[in-house]
């Protein structure tokens, strides 16, 4: 009997090394497999475009990599006059995981809105570049919309959810409301913060610090801004939405970004 007891007991310590020795490898292996989109030394396989400039313009050098950091910068605007800008990656995603490191710095420039005071985001699902007009100031996308806190003591959560020419459905219901806030605290200095997202197709999840603070379903094109997109993009209302680009928005406060990486599912 003791000797029966021993053996089970063996098999049991045994099948527990494999099972963690397939963990581990797992681990190592999914973690091979994130890739980074970002090279941290130029800008190669992003493009930018921004209101009123044409495609690939990056006007007074908004979007530049410095240190190793992908920034958004105003230091040779006078005035800001709705140069809302968008640097997209070059590959179109469905089923993905994509994190990263942003931070919002210094002062915003002159002429931004009040809104747009520490806010930034990214925009997934996204139209193509080439297909935005001259002067569309967003993109049709759903926008993991990324905020500061302005004033201290006064709740100003990030990772919310933006629907420039889109909707989504919540707990079965469709939301036609254009900014939905989500569960984050909220961050008042320059601190970095990890930002990801989790798309499958049409669910999506939004993690901030790697807490979850906000889900959805089954996006879809419709709403506000789809009249400031092309006749061939407005001919796509309440179509589904399922893949599209990623891009990295400028509304006029410098913000920062590195550790940019995707994982394909």
């Amino acid at each position: 009997m003791k000797s029966f007891f021993n053996f089970l007991l063996l098999t049991f310590i045994l099948s527990s090394c494999l099972n963690c020795k397939k963990n581990d490898a797992h681990k190592i292996e999914s973690e091979k497999e994130w890739t980074s989109i970002f090279n941290g030394k130029n800008l190669e396989d992003w493009i930018v475009k921004i209101n009123g400039h044409k495609l690939g313009d990056n006007y007074l050098n908004t979007f530049r990599v410095e240190d190793g950091m992908l920034k958004v910068s105003y230091d040779q605007y006078d005035n800001f006059t709705d140069e809302y800008g968008h640097l997209f990656y070059k590959t179109p995603y469905t089923n993905y995981r994509l994190r990263l490191e942003y931070r919002f710095v210094g002062e915003q420039v002159n002429g931004g809105e009040a809104w747009a005071e520490k806010n930034s985001g990214i925009m997934i699902h996204s139209q193509a570049p080439e297909t935005m007009l001259l002067n569309q100031g967003f993109p049709l996308s759903l926008e993991v919309q990324l905020l500061g806190g302005v004033e201290e003591g006064v709740s100003r959560p990030s990772g919310n959810l933006c629907t420039p020419a889109t909707h989504v459905e919540m707990n079965g219901k469709k939301i036609t409301k254009h900014c939905i806030m989500s569960k984050s605290k909220t961050f008042y200095g320059e601190e970095w913060i990890q930002a990801e997202v989790f798309v499958t197709k049409d669910s999506i999840a939004h993690f901030i610090d790697g807490e979850l603070v906000i889900s959805y379903s089954k996006p879809s094109i419709g709403g506000e801004y789809l009249d400031s997109a092309s006749e061939i993009i407005q001919a796509k209302d309440t179509e589904s939405l399922t893949k599209g680009y990623i891009s990295l928005q400028s509304e006029s406060h410098p913000v920062e970004f590195k550790k940019i990486q995707i994982l394909e599912l």
